[in-house]
C-alpha cells in the first residue's frame, strides 16, 4: 500500500494579500524530517521521497502526496465545518429578540433609539455576498480572528477564508515524476475538497513543482462587501533518493522486498 505523505501549506494571507507575493508568506511542512526533508517551517521545503522495491529492483508502491493549506491567523481548521454559518444563524436569532425588546417596549421607557438601532447592527455584523468568483468556501457573516461575528468598517480585524489550491504544475509534472489531481472527500478539515498526487519513486532527482493559490481580499463593492478572489503562486520541490522506506519506530525494513525472515 502507498504511502500517505501530508505537506501542510501555512500561508500569512494578510501579509501576502498586502504585499502581492506568496514569497516570504509561506510556511511548509512535512511528515518526512526524519527521512530528509529540508526546510521545514520555509518557504523552501524539499520533500523527501523514497522508494520501496521488489528484490527484482520493480518499484513496489507509488509514493501518495496530500497538500492540506491553512490560513495564518484564521479560526481554526479544527472546528466544525458549519461553525460560521451557525454563528450567523446565532447572531440573527440574538438581534430578532433584540428587535422584539425594542418594540415591546413601553414609550416612556424607549431609551436613546440611536444606541439601541446602533448595537442591534453590531450583533447581526456584516454580511458577505458571494460571487461567481470565488472558488473559497463562502463566508455569510466577517467574523474576527476569535470566531465572532462582527460588524465590519474596513479596518477592523478580521479572519480569511483558507487559501484555495487551485492547480499543480511544473518541471515534475511535465516529467511525468507526479500526477496531481483534485478530490472530493467528507473530510471535515478539507471541506471536502484536497489535492492529491502519486510519485513515481523509481527517478532519483530532484524536481521542482508549483502550486497556484488563490486568496480572498475583502472588498466594498456598489454597497455590499464581497470576497475577491486574488491568484498567486508558490513553489516547492521534491527530492527523490533510491534509498528504500524505513519503519521510523524500529528501523528496520532497509533492503528489498520481501524482506526474508531472520
Amino acid at each position: 500500500m502507498p504511502q500517505q505523505l501530508a505537506i501542510i501549506l501555512l500561508v500569512d494571507v494578510a501579509n501576502a494579500l498586502e504585499t502581492k507575493t506568496l514569497e516570504g508568506n509561506t510556511y511548509l511542512f512535512d511528515n518526512m524530517k526524519l527521512h530528509g526533508s529540508e526546510g521545514q517551517g520555509t518557504g523552501e521545503l524539499v520533500t523527501a521521497i523514497h522508494g520501496s522495491y521488489w528484490r527484482d529492483g520493480s518499484q513496489a508502491s507509488e509514493q501518495v502526496l496530500n497538500w492540506l493549506p491553512y490560513s495564518l491567523g484564521s479560526i481554526p481548521p479544527t472546528v466544525p465545518r458549519g461553525y460560521e454559518a451557525e454563528r450567523a444563524r446565532q447572531t440573527d436569532r440574538e438581534a430578532l429578540t433584540e428587535l422584539e425588546a425594542m418594540v415591546n417596549k413601553p414609550a416612556n421607557q424607549g431609551g436613546d433609539a440611536a444606541a439601541q438601532l446602533s448595537h442591534l447592527q453590531q450583533t447581526l455584523g456584516t454580511r458577505v455576498k458571494s460571487t461567481r468568483r470565488t472558488r473559497g468556501p463562502a463566508t455569510q457573516k466577517i467574523l474576527d480572528v476569535t470566531g465572532n461575528v462582527i460588524s465590519y468598517d474596513g479596518a477592523a480585524a478580521h479572519t480569511y477564508p483558507p487559501p484555495v489550491i487551485t492547480d499543480i504544475y511544473g518541471e515534475a509534472v511535465d516529467k511525468k515524476i507526479m500526477y496531481p489531481a483534485e478530490y472530493g472527500s467528507p473530510d471535515m478539515v478539507t471541506d471536502g475538497w484536497y489535492w492529491s498526487a502519486t510519485v513515481d519513486s523509481t527517478r532519483p532527482g530532484t524536481y521542482a513543482y508549483t502550486m497556484s493559490i488563490q486568496l480572498h481580499r475583502l472588498l466594498l463593492q456598489g454597497g455590499d462587501w464581497t470576497w475577491e478572489p486574488v491568484d498567486l503562486t508558490c513553489e516547492s520541490k521534491l527530492r527523490i533518493v533510491s534509498e528504500p522506506k524505513r519503519n521510523a519506530f524500529t528501523k528496520s525494513g532497509l533492503g528489498l522486498l520481501p524482506i526474508p525472515p531472520a
